[in-house]
């Protein structure tokens, strides 16, 4: 079964980095578009980044500059790099992503900051 598995969730302090993966897993074919979403306690999910299928990106204007959303063909991956993380980026982060036509979403992973 297709599944997308995240990683890369933990606790960093306000100005740290973390890195989050989605690996498209049960399938030969890649992820076309895919996005990040993170939900807060008490907030709505709000989309964070997303990438095309042609690798066009796009950012949430809160996190411009500080995150990039980019892929790894060969390992059918989808990444979320995040630098100069702050407090308000703390969130369950989950991912999206088309393979073929289908919709996929990934587990989740726990974001946290301190300040």
């Amino acid at each position: 079964q297709v599944q997308l598995v995240e990683s890369g969730g933990g606790l960093v302090q306000a100005g740290g980095s973390l890195t989050l993966s989605c690996a498209a897993s049960g399938t030969i074919f890649k992820i076309n578009a895919a996005d990040w979403y993170r939900q807060a306690p008490g907030k709505q999910r709000e989309l964070v980044a997303d990438i095309t299928a042609y690798d066009y990106t796009n950012y949430a204007d809160s996190v411009k500059g500080r995150f990039t959303i980019f892929r790894d063909n060969a390992k059918n991956t989808v990444y979320l790099q995040m630098n100069n993380l702050k407090p308000e980026d703390t969130a369950v982060y989950y991912c999206h992503g088309r393979v073929l036509t289908v919709d996929y979403w990934g587990q989740g992973t726990q974001v946290t900051v301190s300040s």
